[in-house]
């Protein structure tokens, strides 16, 4: 089975907020789904974190690499694809497209062998992972407690506030939103809190987030993530040992080689990779194994789409150690993307698709709606 072609499409129209200092609005692009079509009629689905634009340009570069190419050999074929680019930029719009064709590739090796992609990374540790409802902190405080509240309802039990004015405005103003937070989500749920130390001109320096961790520890918080620009390995580094509480980031990092210096300099405890940008599930699950020999906790980054989300589902699955992914509530992307809903068990858990590839296919008149599905190869 070889690739034919590689299409993608970008999303537009229902483009959640980022909590970013330059906010993004419903028709901005910055999600794109890449098709990889095959000479026997398999089509395999990947999603990219970067807009259409850049995608489209770099499948342009990336092309006399992989038509004719094997569709059925993802590592092999995305490290032909990483090897062979590397002078246009290692990183960035290309290393990003690559992780949609890889993403594609392992869904479709998937549906070739009537397999699940987790049995196809390992094994599957577990059938259902938790996910942690994942929400801006950009509304006040008291509206934030009521998004939660109902996130509650619903089943969640896990959560993570980010961005908004944290580490914005003063020390007061972090600590009601950690307060009206906890007390929205019970004792008992996990709560996480990311600065979103990767914004424009972030401003949050050493002194602010070690004093910073010791008021997130005295509410119980599970990790403290970007809470330094992504590049201040050193000052990571100092943080996480002085830190009350876990330090986690990684998500705006391409590429295994760029993490390496993260764990050579102990720079954090959890590690939150993007599949739709890192490269692929091929290279995360290389991150995730040399996380591991780094004692390094694997979580999966997912602000992305429900593509994402079912690959971070099944990476979960096929790692000893990783028991937690990110979900997005109330983005069309992740909701209503795929055919059948997303629905929590009694015990605030996602199951793992079970189905051939990534498990879900997409719902074409949901696409329709937010992107071109001839596009995609789709009718």
């Amino acid at each position: 089975m070889r690739i034919e072609r590689v299409r993608c499409a970008g999303l537009r129209g229902a483009t959640p907020a980022g909590g970013w200092s330059h906010e993004l609005k419903p028709d901005d692009n910055v999600h794109t789904l890449i098709s990889v079509e095959t000479d026997e009629g398999l089509i395999g689905i990947g999603s990219v974190f970067t807009s259409e634009e850049l995608v489209r340009g770099a499948l342009r570069l990336l092309e006399p690499l992989y038509v004719g190419e094997s569709a059925l050999e993802p590592e092999r074929v995305s490290e032909k694809l990483h090897q062979h680019t590397f002078w246009q930029g290692r990183g960035g719009a290309v290393t990003h497209t690559i992780s949609g064709i890889d993403i594609a590739l392992w869904d479709l090796l998937g549906q070739a062998t009537g397999q699940p992609v987790g049995r196809l990374l390992g094994g599957r540790y577990r059938e259902r992972v938790r996910p942690y409802a994942s929400v801006l902190m950009t509304d006040p405080p008291s509206i934030l407690a009521d998004t939660l509240t109902r996130l509650r309802e619903t089943g969640f039990t896990a959560y993570k506030i980010g961005w908004g004015p944290f580490g914005r405005v003063d020390a007061a103003t972090d600590e009601r939103i950690v307060w009206a937070a906890r007390e929205a989500v019970g004792d008992d749920a996990l709560l996480a809190v990311d600065a979103g130390g990767s914004d424009a001109y972030w401003r949050g320096d050493l002194p602010w987030a070690i004093r910073t961790s010791r008021m997130l520890a005295a509410y119980g918080v599970a990790w403290f993530e970007e809470p330094l620009d992504p590049d201040a390995t050193d000052q990571l580094a100092a943080l996480r040992a002085a830190s009350a509480v876990p330090i986690s980031g990684g998500e705006v990092l391409t590429r295994r080689q760029s993490f390496l210096p993260y764990f050579h300099a102990h720079a954090v405890d959890i590690v939150q990779p993007d599949v739709t940008k890192v490269g692929g599930l091929s290279e995360s699950r290389r991150i995730a194994w040399a996380a591991e020999d780094h004692h390094i906790r694997f979580v999966p980054h997912g602000w992305n789409t429900a593509i994402g989300l079912l690959a971070d589902l099944h990476l979960a699955g096929a790692l000893p150690g990783t028991d937690l992914v990110e979900y997005m509530p109330g983005s069309p992307y992740i909701d209503d993307l795929t055919e059948g809903e997303w629905t929590l068990d009694a015990d605030g858990m996602l199951p793992i698709p079970s189905a051939p590839g990534l498990g879900k296919a997409l719902d074409r008149d949901v696409v329709a709606r937010y992107a071109d599905p001839l596009h995609l190869g789709l009718s």
